[in-house]
């Protein structure tokens, strides 16, 4: 079986990982410059060394059997470390939050900076369209990105799939990172906000990083989408001036700064774990799914890699006995 995969972030390498075990031919497919999705990591050169920013997803944390699994794995070589700060089942990416996809990547066929603009089934699979090339045929098509982003190539294949997609509404996240030449006066690494503060968290603290005093803000879900098309500066400059006067850090001078708005950030869960047409062998996956918690992502692309290798091993029976 050939599968294409649009999204290399956790829950779309999750699902590659399942299919790949049974031999199949997996290539992934990412608009992203490099592993990370919604746990990227990001830098910004100071005069104090480069600063590093967790600006997506803070920590991780794992219940279910299947994901403690994979964590244990993760833990045991290194690349996700507990942070008590943020609670007591948190835990991080070593030596940044990405550091958990991109070592999954590592394993794969991923393509980065291929944003897909059309998705297309012919007599012979599915083929996908970029600006100025495509690629197919596949047998397989996961969509493993933002419902907003999977609804309209759901629709025009499977209308059920695509309703399901189209009426989930993610939330965004202004997120602010500040740089600083000292650090700041806050006893904390982790802080949760009732204002237009929701979360800051001291990156510098997490385990396995180094480089000057920094910070990550989160703007809480309301906040940032009653300013969702603000701009950006603006939006910045606001962030800075609320974590001053919510934590009593008093007059902050950040020697780098950068805004980054994730327009898909949260969402509540569909609670349908998976989306899976076994006729056109398209499905979808991602937190959207299943909730706002990393977990949520890897369990969902998991439990759509063992549906299709189910259903095909399945319908693989039916034909040797007919």
């Amino acid at each position: 079986m050939k599968v294409g995969i649009v999204g290399a972030g956790i829950a779309g390498l999750a699902c590659a990982d399942r299919l790949a075990e049974q031999g199949w031919q997996v290539r992934l497919f990412d608009k992203g410059r490099g592993p990370g999705g919604r746990m990227s990591t990001r830098r910004l050169a100071t005069g104090h060394g480069d600063a590093s920013f967790d600006h997506g997803a803070q920590y991780l944390t794992a219940r279910d059997p299947r994901f403690c699994r994979a964590v244990d794995y993760w833990q045991a070589r290194g690349i996700v470390a507990p942070w008590p700060a943020a609670g007591r089942e948190a835990l991080v990416g070593v030596p940044a939050m990405n550091a958990v996809v991109r070592d999954m990547a590592e394993g794969h066929d991923v393509t980065f900076g291929a944003a897909v603009r059309a998705v297309e089934h012919r007599s012979n699979g599915w083929h996908l369209h970029f600006a100025g090339s495509a690629t197919g045929p596949f047998d397989i098509l996961i969509l493993a990105i933002p419902a907003e982003q999977a609804g309209p190539f759901l629709s025009l294949h499977d209308f059920a799939l695509g309703r399901a997609a189209l009426r989930e509404r993610s939330l965004p996240c202004w997120t602010a990172m500040l740089a600083f030449d000292r650090p700041l006066p806050i006893a904390a690494d982790a802080l949760r906000g009732e204002g237009i503060i929701g979360w800051a968290a001291r990156n510098n603290a997490k385990p396995g990083r180094s480089g000057p005093e920094s910070w990550v803000l989160h703007a809480s879900p309301e906040w940032s989408q009653r300013h969702c098309e603000d701009e950006g500066d603006w939006v910045l400059e606001r962030m800075v001036a609320a974590f001053a006067d919510e934590f009593n850090v008093g007059l902050l001078a950040p020697i780098a700064s950068a805004i980054h708005r994730w327009r898909f950030a949260k969402t509540p869960g569909t609670g349908d774990a998976i989306l899976w047409n076994g006729d056109k062998l398209l499905g979808a996956c991602g937190d959207w799914l299943l909730g706002p918690r990393v977990e949520c992502a890897w369990l969902s692309g998991d439990m759509l890699g063992a549906r299709i290798v189910s259903s095909i091993a399945g319908d693989h029976k039916v034909e040797s006995a007919a």
